[in-house]
């Protein structure tokens, strides 16, 4: 599995249309990788991402994790930043950009106790209208989004019973857990529907950061590599860790 992480050129036309529809961020960041993986590509090379905002610089970072190793020249000219320009970097040369690791080995050192700061951008919804219809038959329904904390941090709790780690803090109190929760602004993308038209995509982005416990080193990997949640297509469901002190 592979981790890369890259600097946005701000200036950049690409970039900035990206940066305004989902959908066209998916298509460019599947230009780094082979186009021969099937009906489900994204699915097929593990592919995960997240852009981050680095406000203090006025960045945006993008971050990838991919079972295939990506090809980043694939990307249009000009995409990402030239750190050799960047008066931030005493030694740009030190610096590849974008950058990508190898983190099989130290995913594989992980073990039931283990404590990680974490963070994660989700799609936290419900499903609705799921009852059988008149052929009998149970419909699929339809995604709606939590609206409440509460009920977020609910939704939070269920994911990680299931993917093999527990939050620090309390389970029911909001103030006890060791969680910060922020609404994003909603992302929107257009992307083709079967008549030939366009579908407008509407995500409501909820960033959670906080400390995790792994109770189930097995389950825990296998979310990692998997993603939490739905959107996974468009920037959601990344889990990324780093190691917490205790």
């Amino acid at each position: 599995m592979y981790l890369s992480r890259a600097l946005l050129n701000p200036v950049s036309r690409a970039v900035r249309a990206d940066l305004a529809d989902v959908a066209s961020l998916h298509r460019t960041l599947m230009r780094a990788f082979p186009d021969d993986a099937g009906p489900r590509p994204r699915e097929a090379h593990g592919i995960l991402f997240r852009v981050d905002e680095d406000a203090r610089r006025g960045r945006f970072v993008l971050l990838v994790q991919s079972a295939t190793r990506p090809d980043f020249t694939r990307f249009p000219e000009g995409y990402f930043l030239d750190l050799r320009d960047d008066s931030g970097f005493a030694d740009p040369g030190a610096f590849e950009n974008p950058a990508v690791r190898d983190v099989d080995e130290e995913r594989s050192r992980i073990g039931a106790g283990a404590r990680f700061r974490f963070r994660l951008r989700a799609n936290p919804t419900r499903r609705i209208d799921t009852k059988s219809g008149p052929d009998g038959k149970r419909r699929n329904g339809r995604r709606v989004e939590l609206r409440d904390d509460a009920s977020r941090l609910a939704w939070l709790h269920r994911k990680a019973t299931q993917s093999g780690f527990e939050l620090c803090g309390g389970r029911d109190d909001l103030e006890a857990a060791d969680v910060w929760m922020h609404e994003e602004r909603k992302l929107t993308g257009h992307r083709p529907d079967a008549r030939g038209g366009r579908t407008t995509l509407t995500l409501a982005p909820v960033l959670f950061e906080g400390r995790l416990r792994v109770t189930d080193a097995d389950r825990f990997r296998a979310a990692l590599v998997a993603g939490i949640g739905s959107g996974k297509a468009y920037g959601f469901g990344l889990l990324s860790i780093a190691p917490a002190p205790g």
